[in-house]
């Protein structure tokens, strides 16, 4: 597979209390095209802010962030990004909050592609309905289709079902695989859920705090169909749990 996402020696800090905060340091990360990458770890290490500088909506101070090649400076269409909240525009329904996303596309091809992408997430015969009008797990499924129709290469997912009740974030969880079956974009999600990461993931990477760092990468050799209740899903959860109860936290050993 061809790099698609590639981070060198990243580090970002934020101004506290008239202090300087390191939040990430030495970040190393390649992604390659077409993968689907988790990042878990601690509430304060710094992995929703590795996400928005990926989408561009923050900067590193040092090393670089390049997707395809070039450096990422600014959001563009090319990644799209779901957060935890569907920040859907209540004055809009839910097709023309979808097409909010396509305002460079012509009016036939932008009509194509919302019944397209609401047909995709089930929510074909809602997309004349508004936002108050739909369950959190609905105003999601349109966050989705919202964030897909314009294509992007790289699909960013930022605690996406964090916000859902355990059946309809699974529900949202294999309606994520389907989509990316269908579409080969690569993703890339921050999440607290292990079994979620698991479930998703190709590869689930592992953060530390203080400042935020890459303490391991796991590749979760399990295939497309995986089995929640399998000993070879229970073997890659227990990994990864394991170290959020570890005493010490220990330095990354190595750089991917």
């Amino acid at each position: 597979m061809s790099e698609k996402l590639v981070i060198k020696d990243l580090a970002k800090s934020f101004s506290v209390n008239g202090g300087k905060l390191e939040v990430l340091k030495g970040i190393n990360l390649t992604i390659a095209d077409g993968e689907f990458v988790a990042i878990v770890g601690h509430s304060g290490c710094g992995k929703s802010t590795l996400l928005k500088i990926i989408a561009g909506l923050e900067t590193q101070d040092t090393g670089i962030c390049d997707m395809d090649g070039q450096a990422i400076t600014q959001p563009g269409f090319d990644r799209g990004m779901i957060f935890q909240e569907h920040r859907l525009l209540p004055w809009l329904t839910i097709e023309k909050n979808v097409a909010l996303s396509l305002n460079s596309h012509s009016k036939a091809d932008c009509a194509a592609r919302v019944d397209k992408y609401l047909s995709m997430v089930k929510l074909n015969d809602f997309k004349t309905a508004y936002p108050s009008q739909l369950s959190g797990g609905m105003s999601q499924r349109a966050a989705i289709a919202r964030a897909m129709a314009p294509s992007p290469d790289v699909l960013l997912l930022d605690e996406p079902f964090g916000a859902l009740d355990a059946m309809t974030k699974i529900e949202l969880q294999d309606e994520v695989k389907e989509l990316r079956k269908k579409e080969k974009s690569t993703m890339v999600m921050v999440t607290h859920d292990i079994e979620e990461a698991v479930y998703l993931a190709d590869r689930v990477i592992v953060m530390a705090a203080n400042p935020g760092r890459i303490r391991d990468i796991v590749t979760i050799s399990l295939g497309e169909e995986r089995d929640r209740g399998s000993a070879d899903f229970t073997v890659y959860r227990k990994k990864i749990y394991d170290y959020f109860f570890e005493s010490k936290v220990q330095e990354p050993e190595y750089v991917i």
